[in-house]
This record gives C-alpha cells, sequence and structure tokens, in this order.
C-alpha cells in the first residue's frame, strides 16, 4: 500500500515537473502571447489541420491505452503506444517547422518518444499499475502543451 503511495507521488512529481519544463523553455521569437496568455502559433489552415489530426490519434492511443490497461490486454497496451511513437513522425515543410518554436517541436518530440518508453515498459514489466503511472506522466506533456500554446489562422484572437 504505501509502494504504492510512493509512485503516485513520484508520478504527480514527475507530471508537475514535465510542466514547469515546459515554461522554462518557452519561446517567443516568431510567436505572439495571446489574451489567454498562451503563446499564439500562426499557421495555414492546412498546417493546423494537420497538427489537430496528429493530436487526435494520440488522443485515440490514449484511450486505447486505458481501455486496454484496464482489461488487462497489455499486448493492445503496447501496440498502442508504438503506434503514436516516434515512427509516426511524418516530416513537416521547412516553413512550416520555422513557425513552430523549439521548445514546442521539443516538447511533441517528447511525447512520441513517452509513447515509445510506455510500449517498451509494457512489454517488460507487465505492470498496469505502472502503465497507468507512466501514461499520467505522458499526459502531463499535453497538459503542458496545452497549456502553452495555441494555434490560429491569423493574427487575430
Amino acid at each position: 500500500m504505501k509502494k504504492n503511495k510512493y509512485r503516485w507521488v513520484i508520478a504527480t512529481t514527475l507530471g508537475l515537473l514535465s510542466i514547469a519544463i515546459v515554461f522554462m523553455f518557452v519561446e517567443v521569437s516568431a510567436t505572439n502571447p495571446g489574451a489567454d496568455g498562451r503563446i499564439t502559433i500562426v499557421v495555414t489552415d492546412k498546417e493546423r489541420e494537420g497538427v489537430k489530426t496528429e493530436m487526435r490519434g494520440l488522443l485515440e492511443a490514449v484511450q486505447a491505452i486505458i481501455v486496454a490497461n484496464n482489461a488487462g490486454d497489455l499486448n493492445t497496451v503496447a501496440v498502442a503506444a508504438r503506434k503514436v511513437g516516434k515512427s509516426s513522425l511524418r516530416p513537416h515543410s521547412p516553413e512550416f517547422a520555422d513557425k513552430l518554436p523549439l521548445s514546442f517541436r521539443k516538447l511533441g518530440m517528447d511525447t512520441h518518444l513517452r509513447f515509445d518508453a510506455l510500449a517498451l515498459d509494457t512489454e517488460q514489466f507487465e505492470s498496469m499499475t505502472h502503465v497507468s503511472q507512466q501514461l499520467g506522466e505522458l499526459m502531463g506533456n499535453c497538459v503542458a502543451c496545452h497549456a502553452a500554446y495555441r494555434l490560429t489562422t491569423s493574427e487575430s484572437p
């Protein structure tokens, strides 16, 4: 029982630390702070839809991981996590990449790498508790990104 309490404290601490790190590296170079304090990244409609499609894929993977983990199906957990790992990344145009702050790109890459780590750890440790903790930490990246950035197709709010 105490062991689970310590794991929860560690998972929470790591999640909060991830959020703090994001805010330390937020760049304002080619972006503007919006009315809500988030960094506004101006992109084309096509670029915005591409990012939203990628985020929906991540969210679908999270849902599949939770359902599979609750069912004790760790093989499906690993498959769902690996599906959105680094190998799922597609190259962006240089023009689009130049619009994204370095901290945004680093956070995105870290998120995909964490899905790869989740898949590998699931296969190695075969622990439903570990999956839950690791997914909670990974979701800290999602929360941090949505708290720090906002995509728009124009300069207006």
